[in-house]
């Protein structure tokens, strides 16, 4: 498995992924945001035998990073994927020198969650309908 930053190749194989991964309520992101951020923010994927596996994006442009958006293919959970991503960005995130990263998570999402306590997130606060389907998110933050 290789862990590196997305390319601007990446983009169409990204999307296919996206729109495996979330349905509409969960704010999927288009080819052109994908791009975007590719260009912009910090874009890492997964990628076994040139397949994307995963992905994690984080918005880099404020006081605090942001974990924007992170999925694992349906074929590939239970490798540990996920939490290797999180780990390449807390290491990028040191060297650009933040010193917290935060994220919305949906409640229901009981596996993100022990994930991300797992790592040292912290719940700091309820999203009351948070998504497009009327789902509350937490709020959540650690410090690097």
């Amino acid at each position: 498995m290789i862990f590196r930053k997305a390319k601007s190749t990446d983009i169409s194989k990204l999307f296919k992924l996206e729109q495996e991964l979330f349905s509409l309520e969960n704010y999927p992101l288009s080819k052109s945001s994908l791009k975007y951020h590719q260009a912009k923010n910090l874009l890492f994927v997964a990628e076994v035998n040139k397949t994307i596996t995963g992905y994690i994006l984080l918005l880099i442009k404020r006081k605090r990073a942001k974990v924007y958006s992170l999925g694992v293919s349906k074929n590939f959970r239970g490798m540990k994927i996920a939490n290797e991503l999180l780990e390449i960005s807390f290491k990028e995130l040191l060297r650009l020198e933040f010193n917290e990263v935060v994220l919305e998570v949906r409640r229901d999402n009981q596996a993100a969650i022990s994930l991300y306590e797992k790592l040292g997130f912290v719940i700091k606060k309820i999203l009351i309908s948070f998504y497009l389907d009327g789902s509350d998110a937490y709020f959540m933050s650690k410090k690097l």
